[in-house]
């Protein structure tokens, strides 16, 4: 198995709370983490259907069978096992005692926010992060956006063309389908690659509904799947106005720029660096990278952008000891004095009370300059 961030916070919250759960998009690696660092515990998979009639017909011999607790694998299978988790660990809350499983965030977590409230630590696992790439930081750029972080493409070196087309209509399609009652899946996918072509703007439904042929309404609850099924992340504004009039939509990122540039058709290294959304994409890249990361920490995201409605613009600001963290992001291998100049730019309109400006960019080299903190892209965290 290629080691996951996220293994330090899953031993911690096991050591505090009688349920973990672990969420994220299909094919993140969830299971197989779960069994490696869960390794004396039963492995059961809800997926299976012998498992899962078991379960139903007579709860109480099938959780019989686990004392010392257990994994559960896809636990939104059998909703029943919330409830009667919440009896069994009332009665013995030894810590790390059952891993549940889900890759749909709205069913898992509608389970346990109604019975397992106070007793389950969650935890999310998105697609690897740069760090945990066996290679990452020596791969080129290119490679890393093309690819995208699922671990068969990592690991197996499955070509991108080749795992994409199965796994959009084998899991994303599917989710859909259950939650929402796609009819036409052709209007879907078009919904999808749509969504992709936006990936760093700001979204604005009314559009996307306009130009996918559906309702307003369709849209956003398409749009809930996608970000329920963590495949997009909705960044919001900051809240604070710094004395100018915000704008308040929140952008869109996709949280695997390789499902990106297969959605788009970029198939190469020199179509994406020709590509007119190359700028786009390695930001929803850097983007990415910052939510995985707060997601391994067992940390929400607490990120945002700012813009106003003069187009000034910082795209990304998180808090950190008590003050703001303004993040330039551009793509380019060369620093300009542009560049330069929207780092100090996105400084001086967090204010004197923020930290100095990150300029992350698509080089190699990082120093100080100028009050701005240069980062190449693969050293940002």
């Amino acid at each position: 198995m290629l080691p996951r961030l996220l293994s330090s916070t899953l031993l911690r919250l096991a050591g505090a709370f009688p349920v973990v759960a672990i969420t994220g998009p299909r094919q993140s690696g969830k299971t197989t983490l779960a069994k490696a660092i869960f390794q004396g515990k039963p492995y059961i998979s809800l997926e299976n259907p012998d498992q899962l009639a078991f379960a139903k017909e007579d709860p109480r011999g099938f959780l019989a069978r686990f004392p010392q607790g257990a994994i559960f694998d896809e636990a939104q299978r059998w909703p029943e096992l919330f409830s009667w988790l919440q009896g069994l660990v009332d009665e013995d809350r030894t810590p790390g005692r059952f891993i549940l499983t889900g890759s749909q965030q709205f069913g898992l977590l509608a389970g346990i926010t109604q019975s397992l409230a106070g007793r389950v630590g969650i935890t999310q696992l998105l697609p690897m992060a740069l760090p945990e790439w066996p290679q990452g930081k020596a791969a080129g750029l290119h490679q890393v956006m093309l690819t995208g972080g699922y671990p068969a493409l990592v690991a197996q070196n499955i070509a991108p063309q080749d795992w994409f087309p199965s796994y959009v209509s084998t899991y994303i399609e599917r989710d859909v389908r259950q939650v929402s009652k796609v009819q036409d899946l052709i209007v879907f996918q078009r919904f999808l690659r749509l969504c992709a072509a936006r990936t760093g703007q700001l979204l604005n439904l009314a559009s996307l509904a306009g130009e996918a042929g559906i309702s307003e309404g369709t849209a956003r609850a398409w749009m809930s799947v996608l970000e329920s099924s963590y495949l997009v992340h909705r960044l919001p504004p900051y809240h604070r106005n710094f004395g100018k009039r915000l704008v308040k939509s929140p952008k869109l990122y996709f949280l695997d720029v390789g499902l990106v540039c297969w959605l788009l058709g970029i198939t190469s290294a020199e179509i994406l660096a020709l590509h007119p959304m190359r700028g786009a994409l390695f930001e929803s890249w850097v983007v990415g990278e910052f939510i995985k990361n707060r997601f391994n920490l067992g940390q929400a995201a607490a990120l945002y952008f700012w813009r106003d409605s003069n187009g000034q613009e910082i795209d990304l600001l998180f808090e950190t000891e008590g003050r703001l963290q303004p993040v330039e992001i551009k793509s380019g291998q060369t620093i300009t004095t542009d560049y330069m100049k929207a780092g100090q730019k996105a400084g001086k309109i967090a204010g004197e009370e923020s930290h100095s400006p990150w300029l992350i960019y698509g080089g190699t080299d990082s120093y100080q300059r100028s009050g701005v903190r240069i980062m190449a892209w693969n050293t940002v965290l």
